[in-house]
């Protein structure tokens, strides 16, 4: 929380900076992220779409060859993966829209710890070992994450001067220096042409993006999601993502059970149960609203949640996957063709919450896509590529089933993402986000449901043992979860519960009624987040 003259856009800024130096594998100016933002002043809660681009000679066979998909794993170390990065233009959007600050201010912080090195923990090390295969293979990925052609050691320091060079040049020169300058030139000529080490033998395709896409780049200013729960306005990010019609479509459906009062089986089970549903239609109808005609709306209407809330049993559980229901014509229990299947996206991205003393609230999720993302250093300048594109359907997830996530020219790939802020009769209630991949989603409605429905506390929300059902076949559990007594009883109503060892990794704030913040965030997943009130030496 914030507590001095800068704007809540004046400090999401500086952290997100420096994620990309400590969190390079989740985050950095090679991606993208959506960004959502409350003004106590005029009480409007205001977004910036920063997702990555595909280029626009893109088409839908962009991950075709002779016919057939790629591999995942393909694709996914490949300039064919890498969209045109929106980091940069969102911190600039959001300094110009919100700030007072510039951005070579704000991006100073980020350089000194850039320049001076940071203590590799636990987490930082087990990434570099999980990825050191594909890194190996990329001579500026190498020698910048495996010193001595290794993963560096816990208590180590990891210096990259080479992006804090990248931040100087950016603050310098704004970022132009990306989209029209020298370094977009640099990632330009490192998608085409793939540093790959002669040695190696792994197979990296090249990329189509040019100097045109990044000269075409702009990051959408758009309306939030909006839905009224329980009496809370919960707005979150609009399409291209799909977090907010997803969290939004599931509250809905829930609300017309009275979840509080219901045992911890029977909250679970509807819990999972409204995920599955709104997981089925979100596989159908959310793509890029550019290119997609999207029913936001009408996925986010009472009469839709209405007719597909009529499908859940207290008795048991539905079978995945799903059929989608159809948010234009709502009929009650009724499906609209067949099921959608459900398409992977990588587990990693990052996210922060910030809020000063007036009220100003930012939720901010920033990503590269997989642990890692394509693996790819621009060589000099310090940071990795997003391999963003596979978010993408490679081919349509079901053969005859218009499929609104297939790859086009200058598409969105549709996200999970869901920075979400919670407001009260017309002022900040609590933020939240996650990372995870499409895990998001549910993550961020357990933490909602938490706090509003059981009573918890938000350290209590983001803490409480989680589980994902995404219209599938199982439901990923943690292993807390998998101990609880509602576990067993779960299953007897037939819910499936597959093993995952984590899943997000939230933070979040909460405006007390004294006026006071309180920061809460994870106590143990990936190692634990950081939460804190600043009081600036000085401040009174």
């Amino acid at each position: 929380m914030l507590q001095h003259a800068a704007t809540p856009a004046d400090a999401a800024v500086p952290p997100a900076a420096a994620l990309g130096v400590t969190e390079p594998y989740s985050a950095g100016i090679g991606g993208g992220g959506y960004f959502v933002s409350y003004d106590a002043r005029t009480g409007r809660v205001q977004t910036l779409d920063g997702r990555e681009t595909a280029p626009l000679s893109a088409d839908s066979s962009l991950f075709l060859e002779n016919g057939k998909p790629l591999p995942f794993a393909d694709a996914v170390t490949s300039g064919r993966s890498v969209g045109v990065p929106g980091t940069a233009a969102t911190w600039a959007q959001a300094l110009r829209l919100w700030g007072t600050r510039s951005l070579g201010e704000v991006l100073r912080p980020a350089e000194r710890i850039a320049d001076r090195g940071f203590v590799v923990d636990q987490t930082f090390q087990d990434q570099t070992a999980l990825n050191a295969a594909r890194f190996q293979d990329f001579p500026a990925t190498r020698q910048l994450f495996l010193p001595d052609g290794k993963p560096p050691a816990v208590g180590s320091m990891l210096r990259n001067p080479d992006l804090a060079a990248t931040y100087r040049e950016l603050g310098r020169s704004g970022v132009d220096a990306l989209y029209r300058g020298d370094l977009g030139a640099d990632i330009v000529r490192t998608v085409q042409h793939p540093p790959v080490d002669p040695a190696a033998t792994r197979v990296v395709r090249p990329g189509r993006l040019d100097a045109g896409d990044l000269a075409a780049y702009r990051v959408r200013e758009q309306a939030p999601t909006h839905v009224d729960y329980r009496g809370y306005d919960v707005y979150s990010i609009a399409p291209s993502s799909s977090g907010g019609t997803t969290v939004g479509e599931a509250l809905n459906i829930l609300s017309g059970s009275d979840l509080g009062a219901l045992d911890s089986t029977q909250y679970y089970h509807r819990f999972l149960e409204a995920s599955r549903i709104a997981f089925a239609d979100r596989g159908r109808w959310v793509g890029d609203p550019r290119f997609e005609d999207v029913p936001t709306r009408q996925l986010l209407s009472e009469p839709y949640a209405a007719s597909r809330a009529c499908l859940i049993s207290p008795d048991h559980a539905l079978t995945s996957p799903l059929a989608p229901g159809d948010p234009r014509h709502p009929a009650d229990c009724a499906s609209s063709g067949p099921a959608v299947q459900e398409t992977y996206e990588g587990p990693n991205t990052t996210h922060l919450t910030v809020a000063d003393r007036w009220g100003d609230v930012v939720s901010y999720t920033l990503t590269i896509e997989q642990t890692g993302g394509s693996a790819i250093t621009v060589p000099g300048r310090g940071f990795l590529l997003n391999n963003e594109l596979t978010d993408f359907s490679f081919v349509p997830s079901t053969p005859g089933v218009p499929d609104p996530n297939l790859p086009g020219p200058g598409k969105r790939p549709r996200s999970s993402i869901a920075p979400t802020i919670v407001l009260k009769d017309g002022e900040p209630a609590f933020a939240t986000g996650s990372p995870g991949g499409a895990t998001i989603i549910t993550t961020v409605l357990q933490v909602l449901l938490g706090r509003i429905d059981r009573g918890l506390s938000l350290e209590q929300a983001i803490a409480a043992p989680r589980a994902s059902q995404r219209n599938l076949a199982a439901a990923d559990a943690e292993p807390a979860f998998l101990a609880l007594p509602d576990a067993a009883r779960l299953r007897a109503l037939g819910q499936v519960l597959a093993p995952n060892p984590e899943i997000g990794a939230a933070t979040g704030i909460e405006r007390l009624p004294d006026g006071r913040w309180l920061a809460a965030s994870e106590p143990v997943r990936r190692g634990g987040g950081a939460a804190a009130v600043v009081h600036p030496v000085g401040a009174q």
